[in-house]
């Protein structure tokens, strides 16, 4: 039996070329040229805020559980005013801000207003104020960043970490008085001042090998990987996508990959309070049966635990593959069960089958230096080189390792210069320490496999 027509969907063709070098190795670009890319993220509010003033940016429930929906333009005005009191309280490149808490829409705003004026962001796992008892991490990150302002939007739950800060706080009831900061005479000045190499954020790895590392995240960074995505995803630029999320911020997934996609294209981000989790899952259940996304993010485990939910309730079923565009899964390859389930609930919900997505990157490359741009039948492809990124896989013992040189990839690693030597290879390429090997040796345009890790071969569902 033929299956199911997939959903159309604009694709940009495939075009890579591959390089072999001398000791075996490959390096892989695509054919198709980097186009220009804004100076910064502020620049894309501006544009927004100026196109489609009205547009919902970003929304979540309030505390009666309705959407509190927050336009371009307010965005914009928030984020100035924001940006202001930032600049009143002389914060800056070496005194940037630390945000303990959830996503939420203050939480963007903040981090948006920070970047506008050069301070970089940092937002921090809630995993290091919350479930540690020591708070060994937290205190040795704040200690690192030594920021000028720490926020957390819930005082009373995140009181024991705040304890550990040495400089202002600021909580969800104070918030409203960053809101009100009249306009700082400096603001178009240093706003004109941040350029693509300027620092953004600073994001932390995990730390489970040792201590965490501040990746630099530079302006540079953010908006060519998003010019990039788009590039090989067209139909971003068909319609402003629609993103329902729950994927922290704290993560170069949640809070590089799908807010700034987002903000790129002129979306719409709704931010999921769920999670997949007992006694969160339902909380995404229910934001999904309301909202009709035009792309839906997760990693396998997420998808693991809705798909029960849509097998058992058809509102949510048809409310969910209505607009779809495509499911993008990350983090791990997504199991062939699952996928054939989200394909066969698609074809009851829709009568076609919903495309599925993937890339593959890391904090270091801002997320994405690989991306899925064609159709698969099966997990496991990572994709081909994103414009202006080249892949290299270089020999390392019996498998070839992912190296990644492009205007996407960290500088280095926040007041840990000495990590750079041990970071990149002689040509400037990232080693990632992940694997990977052709799909097809003989047809580089069949796509990369991921093939492990280098050193400890696991990548969780979760």
């Amino acid at each position: 039996m033929d299956p199911a027509p997939r959903k159309p969907l604009t694709l940009a063709p495939v075009a890579v070329e591959a390089h072999p070098l001398p000791d075996g190795g490959l390096i892989l670009r695509s054919r198709q040229e980097l186009r220009p890319y804004p100076r910064c993220l502020g620049e894309l509010l501006h544009h927004w805020a100026g196109t489609a003033p009205e547009r919902t940016f970003l929304a979540e429930r309030d505390a009666e559980g309705n959407w509190r929906r927050v336009s371009y333009a307010a965005a914009l005005e928030a984020v100035e005013r924001i940006a202001s009191a930032l600049l009143e309280r002389g914060l800056g490149p070496d005194r940037p801000v630390a945000i303990l808490s959830d996503n939420g829409v203050d939480h963007g705003l903040l981090q948006l207003a920070a970047m506008h004026v050069g301070v970089p962001a940092v937002p921090i796992s809630t995993a290091y104020s919350l479930l540690a008892e020591d708070h060994a991490q937290l205190r040795y990150i704040l200690e690192l960043v030594h920021p000028g302002l720490v926020y957390a939007a819930d005082g009373e739950r995140y009181a024991k970490a705040l304890r550990h800060a040495t400089t202002e706080t600021i909580t969800g009831d104070r918030f409203g008085a960053l809101l009100e900061t009249a306009r700082h005479p400096g603001l178009e000045e240093r706003f004109a001042a941040v350029g693509p190499d300027t620092i953004a954020k600073i994001l932390f790895t995990s730390g489970s090998t040792g201590e965490p590392k501040g990746v630099i995240t530079t302006q540079r960074m953010l908006t060519s990987n998003q010019q990039a995505i788009a590039q090989g995803w067209p139909f971003l630029e068909e319609r402003p996508p629609v993103i329902v999320d729950w994927l922290p911020w704290s993560h170069t997934f949640g809070g590089n990959h799908n807010f700034n996609m987002a903000l790129r294209n002129g979306g719409t981000l709704y931010v999921d309070g769920g999670k997949p989790a007992p006694g969160l899952i339902e909380t995404t259940v229910r934001n999904l049966r309301e909202v009709p996304s035009t792309l839906y993010f997760n990693v396998p485990r997420g998808y693991e635990m809705l798909i029960p939910h849509l097998e058992g309730d058809r509102e949510l079923r048809e409310t969910f593959f209505r607009d779809l565009d495509g499911l993008f899964y990350a983090a791990a390859a997504l199991p062939q069960h699952l996928w054939e389930k989200l394909e066969n609930l698609s074809i009851a919900a829709t009568g076609r089958r919903v495309v599925m997505l993937a890339a593959w990157g890391s904090t270091e490359t801002a997320p994405c230096a690989t991306q899925i741009h064609f159709l698969i039948e099966r997990a496991g492809v990572i994709g081909l080189p994103l414009p202006g990124t080249e892949i290299k896989l270089a020999p390392a013992g019996d498998k070839l390792e992912l190296r990644v040189r492009g205007p996407n990839v960290t500088p280095g690693y926040w007041r840990r210069p000495e990590l750079g030597g041990e970071t990149f290879d002689g040509e400037g390429f990232l080693k990632t320490g992940d694997a990977a090997r052709l799909a097809d040796p003989d047809d580089p345009s069949r796509g990369i496999l991921f093939d492990g890790r280098l050193a400890e071969n696991f990548k969780l569902m979760s």
